[in-house]
């Protein structure tokens, strides 16, 4: 039984942001699923994510770049792209399309 009327991953995204947005979803002891939207952010140079759960993680819009550590180049990601990021593998999104809102949901679990 649902708990309420339906929500759209794509409605509330604001036309700025001056930050990247991170909604979170739904957690329990051993999830968490965020929308996460982007709009020209990147991680700052220097950084890199080192998580620790493994995360799934789509694009539904817009585009962007990965990178990972150790690995020579970067990944485009285009919507309906998915990646599996196991536990502490560092990567970093080096791009985000700057004029449409690239919206990801990402899956953050315990192994």
């Amino acid at each position: 039984m649902s708990d309420g009327p339906a929500q759209n991953l794509f409605k509330g995204i604001p036309s700025e942001l001056p930050a990247e947005r991170i909604d979170v979803l739904l957690e329990r002891a051993a999830l968490r699923l965020e929308r996460i939207v982007s709009l020209g952010h990147a991680t700052p140079p220097g950084e890199w994510y080192d998580q620790e759960r493994d995360e799934w993680v789509v694009l539904l819009s817009g585009a962007a770049r990965l990178a990972f550590e150790g690995e020579d180049g970067e990944r485009q990601v285009v919507p309906g792209d998915w990646l599996w990021i196991p536990a502490h593998v560092r990567h970093r999104v080096t791009w985000t399309h700057p004029s449409e809102p690239s919206v990801w949901l990402a899956l953050h679990c315990e192994r």
